[in-house]
């Protein structure tokens, strides 16, 4: 019996992890400098940079800006994860 319960219990959580890879979630950088999509699993899928709102001679304000809207997809996606489990 206990073997069922941690039979489902793994498959449960890999249907859960299935549902967050779908799971889709932006982050930008304020002002749509960079977005970030991310899926509920964590894992980065898409980077977008508009390349007229940087300066591209300012390496720091590139790196910074990616930096924040990285951050802010990897929030969302826990939030998904959370909300998921």
């Amino acid at each position: 019996m206990f073997e069922n319960l941690l039979g489902n219990l793994k498959e449960q959580q890999q249907q859960i992890k299935q549902q967050l890879a779908k799971t889709i979630v932006t982050g930008d950088s304020g002002n749509g400098e960079v977005i970030v999509e991310c899926n509920g699993n964590r894992a980065i899928v898409n980077i977008k940079i508009d390349k007229n709102k940087l300066n591209w001679e300012d390496t720091e304000q590139v790196e910074e800006l990616t930096m924040i809207a990285v951050n802010k997809a990897l929030d969302l996606a826990m939030e998904k994860e959370a909300e998921a489990s």
